[in-house]
C-alpha cells in the first residue's frame, strides 16, 4: 500500500512539474524510493518464482557502492518484466561456520541487510541458512538443485573470481560450461570494473575497525549505523554535566568502529538530534569492560529502554586516559566544541 501511494504521489508531482507549478522531479534532491516491494525468504525452498530469474550470489556485507553496481546489473536485466530479480544470500556468514576460530564481525546485520536492499528495487530476497551440509553440495549439485531446479535461472550475474561448490572447488569457467549444459547465461562482472569501483566488505570492515569512518562511509555510500537498547548504566557521565546514553548492540556479531569519540546523529520523536559517542571502557574511573555512551547535544529526554539506530558521522579522537576526572572534563568540552564546529560545516 506504501509503494502504490509513493507513486501516485511522484505522478502528481510530474503532473504539477508539467504544469508550471514546482519544478521538475528529476531536479529535486530525492532520495531515490523503490515502488517494489522486497519479498523475503528465509530459505531456498520457501521460493517459489513464477518467472525466469536473474540471480546473483554472495554475502552483500555492507550492500556498498560494489554491491549496488551488481544489484544495478541485476535491476537493468529485468526491466522488462520478462524476468524477475534475485539475490541469494547466506546467514551465517560462510566463514563464521567454515572456520572455527573466525572471529569476523559484519557490517551489517541481518535486519540492516534488508532494509538497505529494500532501496534497490530488488524483487526477491533469499537469506539461505549457511551450514556444513549446504557447504558440501558439489559444484554441479549446487549448479542442478539450486540454481536450475529451484531458482528457475535464466541468467547469473557474478564477479570474475567467484568460486563455489564443496571447498570452494569451482570457478567462473566451470559455471559457464554449466550454464551451457543447463541452459543459463553467465555474466561476468570483469577485475577491470571490479577495480574501478575499488571497494569490498574487508576493505570497509578495515576502515571501520581502524576508525577511519570517513571512509568507511565513502566506500559504503551512505553514513554507517548501528542499532540497539538503551541501558541503565553508571550515571558516571551526569555527574560530570554530561549525561549518556548506555547503548547494548542489537546483535553480537555487528562491527563497532574502533575505541575512540565519535560524532553521531539519531532519530528521535521525529526529529534527528547529535552526540557524540565514547567506545571504550572509560580507563579514567578505572572502567574495564567495553562500553558505548552517546551525550546527546541540547536534548534532554529519558531513553532508558529505547531501542535506537546510532549512525556515525566523524571521528574525534581516540580514548584516553586522563590524571582526573577534571582533565576529562575539559577535553569533552573541547570534543563538543568540535562537534559543534563539525556539524555547522557539514549537512546531514
Amino acid at each position: 500500500m506504501i509503494y502504490i501511494l509513493v507513486e501516485n504521489m511522484r505522478l502528481i508531482i510530474n503532473y504539477l512539474s508539467k504544469s508550471g507549478f514546482i519544478y521538475p522531479i528529476e531536479s529535486l534532491n530525492l532520495q531515490k524510493i523503490s515502488v517494489n516491494k522486497l519479498k523475503i525468504f528465509h530459505s531456498i525452498q520457501e521460493f517459489n518464482p513464477t518467472k525466469k530469474t536473474i540471480v546473483t550470489i554472495g554475502t552483500f556485507d555492507g550492500v556498498h557502492m560494489g554491491h549496488k553496481k551488481i544489484i544495478e546489473k541485476l535491476i537493468q536485466n529485468t526491466a522488462n518484466s520478462k524476468f524477475e530479480s534475485v539475490i541469494l544470500t547466506f546467514f551465517p556468514h560462510p566463514r563464521i561456520v567454515l572456520q572455527e576460530k573466525s572471529d569476523i564481525k559484519l557490517i551489517n546485520t541481518i535486519d540492516e541487510k534488508i532494509l538497505l536492499l529494500e532501496k534497490t528495487g530488488l524483487e526477491n530476497l533469499i537469506i539461505h541458512p549457511f551450514d556444513k551440509k549446504f557447504a558440501a553440495l558439489t559444484a554441479e549439485e549446487f549448479v542442478k538443485t539450486i540454481l536450475v531446479d529451484q531458482l528457475n535461472i535464466q541468467k547469473i550475474i557474478i564477479g570474475h573470481d567467484h568460486r563455489f561448490g564443496v571447498n570452494r572447488s569451482a570457478n567462473i569457467d566451470d559455471l559457464i560450461l554449466y550454464g551451457a549444459k543447463y541452459g543459463f547465461e553467465v555474466e561476468q562482472i570483469s577485475a577491470k570494473e571490479i577495480d574501478e569501483i575499488s571497494v569490498s566488505s574487508t576493505k570497509i570492515r578495515n576502515a571501520i575497525g581502524n576508525g577511519n569512518v570517513a571512509l568507511a562511509n565513502e566506500y559504503l555510500g551512505y553514513h554507517y549505523f548501528f542499532s540497539g537498547e538503551i541501558i541503565k548504566g553508571q550515571q558516571l557521565g551526569r555527574t560530570i554535566g554530561f549525561p549518556t546514553a548506555n547503548l547494548v548492540l542489537a546483535a553480537d556479531y555487528k562491527l563497532i568502529p574502533k575505541i575512540g569519540v565519535y560524532i553521531v546523529s539519531s532519530f528521535f520523536n521525529n526529529k534527528t538530534i547529535f552526540g557524540m559517542m565514547n567506545i571504550g571502557t572509560n580507563p579514567t574511573v578505572g572502567g574495564e569492560n567495553l562500553s558505548i555512551e552517546i551525550h546527546f547535544l541540547d536534548f534532554d529526554a529519558s531513553l532508558y529502554e529505547q531501542k535506537m539506530e546510532i549512525t556515525v558521522l566523524e571521528k574525534i579522537r581516540d580514548e584516553q586516559k586522563f590524571e582526573s576526572i577534571e582533565a576529562l572534563k575539559i577535553q569533552i568540552e573541547k570534543d563538543k566544541e568540535f562537534a559543534i564546529s563539525f556539524l555547522k560545516t557539514e549537512t546531514f
